[in-house]
């Protein structure tokens, strides 16, 4: 049985004279390659019943996705290597390093690295999906070869579709290429740059920087990260997306350079992080997850289990001291309110506005900064039991405020007077006719 008869290296069969069959009906019939995967084991073992058989592959038997299910499921195989299509094609586009090789039908799978080799471009359906998946990942126009029958052609990715004939014989190589000729990368491209910029005859400013002296840059770029969220900006939020991971990357690289962990360090263990608390996702036996809330109760329950919090204070104590105060303040309402702690009480929060007056009047600033924080802390309770963002609120009445603002102060000088020599009653007008100006806006 041959698994294709439409190939030069059938004839070396029919040459024999011995009789066979092929499988190439039964491909026009699957709808998809892992429907004609499934038919052809069937085919081949009903064939194979009380019965010696020799199934034939163009190519070398590991490339054979067929071949490999057959070898997997046992029995008495014998199995008899011949040259691989991806060999061939490595040879005849002048490859004569190390490279990848990848069946058509298996490439939107599969994690490429080049130089690559992908064979059984059987179509020109086929060779559009082949060369999608490698524009996206290495530009489409990285160079490459097209190699079909006699046909050895160098071209760009983007025209891997528009060759006039292809079959299951049918091989495209990608070549690699300098560093600083591509133009698509990957996270190892991310660390590699790091490293030149990082090296004794690197830049003199990168080679030099610590985890102190970076620090503040990512919050910086966090924040400008936001913006581009706030803003809905896809360009901006591409590039500071990229920012971002680039002083993780940063502080990794120090970390690599101290041999203390690397880049597969930190990715294996966010992925770890994401699959342990997700055991509604992964888990042998599933916890109960029927919404939003109760996939975060089963995070913050696993959480809490992976970094061997026993109390609830150990999880408020595990709440980062550099947060911005207010969003802090919530983090904190949040794990105490998980806690047991019903807080705040109608009488504390009266209390503290009342020691806050009183400490005002008599112009105690110590005393009336300690009841306004605890005034601000009531207020982050609040927030959190209302289920409102503390930190975004305040952001969107500071928005609020500026807009008024610029809309008050722009009418005091339409009408040709100083805001600095306003009366009350000025004052008020163009106040309430800012915030009504402001509110069309």
């Amino acid at each position: 049985m041959l698994r294709t008869g439409l190939l030069p290296s059938a004839e070396s069969v029919r040459e024999t004279g011995a009789e066979f069959e092929t499988l190439d009906a039964l491909y026009e019939k699957s709808r998809t390659y892992e429907t004609f995967t499934q038919n052809a084991l069937k085919e081949i073992r009903r064939a194979a019943k009380g019965a010696e058989l020799c199934y034939c592959v163009d190519g070398g038997v590991s490339e054979d996705r067929i071949a490999n299910a057959l070898i997997a499921g046992g029995g008495e195989i014998e199995i008899i290597e011949g040259a691989t299509k991806s060999a061939k094609a490595a040879a005849a586009a002048g490859l004569a390093v190390c490279y990848q090789a990848v069946s058509a039908y298996e490439i939107s799978e599969a994690k490429l690295t080049l130089p690559l080799v992908v064979y059984d471009i059987a179509s020109r359906e086929l060779a559009g999906d082949v060369k999608l998946k490698l524009a996206q990942k290495f530009g489409d126009d990285a160079p490459a070869c097209f190699l079909c029958d006699s046909t050895v052609k160098k071209i760009p990715i983007f025209e891997a579709d528009r060759q006039t004939t292809y079959h299951e014989g049918t091989s495209l190589v990608v070549y690699d290429r300098p560093l600083l000729e591509r133009k698509r990368f990957d996270a190892e491209d991310l660390m590699e740059i790091l490293r030149r910029l990082r090296a004794p005859d690197g830049c003199p400013w990168d080679k030099v920087q610590t985890h102190q002296s970076i620090r503040i840059n990512a919050i910086e770029e966090a924040y400008e990260l936001v913006d581009a969220v706030d803003c809905d900006d896809p360009d901006k939020l591409c590039e500071e997306a990229g920012d971002v991971i680039m002083q993780a990357a940063f502080h990794t690289l120090i970390e690599e350079e101290r041999g203390n962990f690397d880049l597969t360090d930190v990715l294996s263990g966010v992925c770890e992080k994401l699959i342990t608390r997700h055991t509604h996702l992964f888990g042998k036996d599933k916890d109960k997850a029927a919404n939003a809330d109760g996939a975060l109760s089963v995070w913050d329950r696993n959480k809490m289990t992976e970094k061997h919090q026993a109390t609830y204070s150990d999880a408020v104590n595990d709440v980062p001291k550099c947060f911005p105060a207010l969003l802090r303040a919530q983090k904190i309402a949040k794990r105490v309110r998980k806690g047991g702690w019903d807080f705040p009480r109608a009488d504390e929060e009266n209390e503290a506005i009342e020691r806050f007056e009183n400490a005002r009047a008599r112009g105690d600033k110590t005393a009336a900064a300690s009841a306004f924080g605890e005034m601000l802390m009531n207020l982050a309770f609040t927030a959190y039991s209302a289920g409102i963002d503390a930190e975004q609120a305040l952001l969107d009445a500071v928005k609020r405020v500026a807009s008024i603002y610029n809309e008050w102060e722009k009418s005091v000088i339409a009408d040709g007077k100083d805001v600095d020599m306003l009366t009350r009653d000025e004052r008020e007008y163009y106040y309430r006719k800012a915030k009504t100006d402001a509110g069309k806006n």
